[in-house]
């Protein structure tokens, strides 16, 4: 079943140290054009993101965010400069035997001095965050997929419209191509019997003129052309991978195909019949676009 480009997913979990919500939307695009955004402190899962969309989607611009929120107080690390400390302790000890002042310093004194500890926080698990993030990644994805399916489904009845709509057209042009050589004949034999008041018409020349008309005008390899063109084009709407691509270059052929009927034929129902053929196929080329 074909797929839109069009469409959005998002997906959430919670983990023990934080919770990553994912959300992602497609709009159509040649190519395929990734955008993703996240807090700067977490770039390191960019190149994760990318692979992920990579192997999901094969056309489309897709802008991810991805947010990652930390669950509870961030972990604190203290260490003690044992150095800075035995320094102080040295050096007030000093004071005293120099000042004569008794030494009443405490514990907790020495948190006044600067350098004592080092204060940081806990170090991120990048690997697990990686690995933790492209659960969520995958799953908005999958939510995405689902999504553009069901935008696709809905192109497809319309693609399914538009193509009965142009086999009834060119059921008429069939139709009314063989009718076009016998009118020119008979036309063309009342005309030189008016001309010649009466006078038997040479029945090997007017075949001959005849002949050359319908060779002219014989559209019958375009209309075999267009078939097959339509056909296949029918066919690749039922594909599981993406064809918009195959769609698109079909159009083409299928306006090449109806564009060469038009500047052959020499008939007003015909010539309509082309207007009303070329319009169709104009609904199906806009909406291709929107096909992954």
């Amino acid at each position: 079943m074909i797929k839109s480009m069009t469409g959005y997913g998002s997906a959430e979990a919670l983990f023990e140290k934080y919770k990553i919500t994912v959300e992602v939307k497609s709009v159509n695009n040649r190519y395929l054009d990734t955008n993703v955004r996240f807090f700067k402190q977490y770039s390191f899962i960019e190149e994760t993101a990318r692979e992920c969309i990579s192997k999901a989607l094969s056309r489309g611009k897709v802008d991810m965010f991805i947010q990652i929120e930390p669950v509870g107080v961030d972990e604190i690390k203290v260490t003690l400069n044992e150095g800075v400390a035995l320094g102080f302790k040295d050096a007030v000890e000093k004071l005293s035997e120099v000042t004569g002042i008794p030494n009443n310093a405490s514990i907790s004194s020495y948190f006044h001095f600067p350098d004592m500890f080092t204060i940081e926080k806990e170090e991120k698990d990048k690997e697990q965050i990686t690995l933790d993030a492209k659960k969520v990644i995958e799953e908005a994805l999958i939510d995405l997929g689902a999504n553009r399916q069901r935008e696709g489904e809905r192109l497809k009845e319309f693609f399914d419209s538009a193509i009965s709509n142009i086999k009834e057209i060119l059921s008429v042009i069939k139709e009314r191509s063989p009718q076009t050589v016998d009118e020119y004949k008979n036309r063309i034999k009342e005309r030189i019997e008016e001309i010649l008041s009466g006078v038997e018409v040479d029945e090997t020349r007017l075949l001959t003129e005849v002949g050359i008309f319908a060779d002219k005008v014989n559209i019958t390899e375009e209309i075999i052309r267009f078939e097959s063109h339509l056909k296949e084009y029918a066919h690749l709407l039922s594909s599981d991978v993406p064809v918009g691509r195959k769609l698109d270059f079909i159009i083409q052929e299928l306006n090449r195909e109806s564009n060469t009927m038009g500047s052959k034929c020499n008939d007003y129902i015909i010539s309509k019949s082309v207007v009303d053929l070329k319009s169709e196929i104009e609904k199906l080329r806009e909406q291709v676009q929107n096909i992954e």
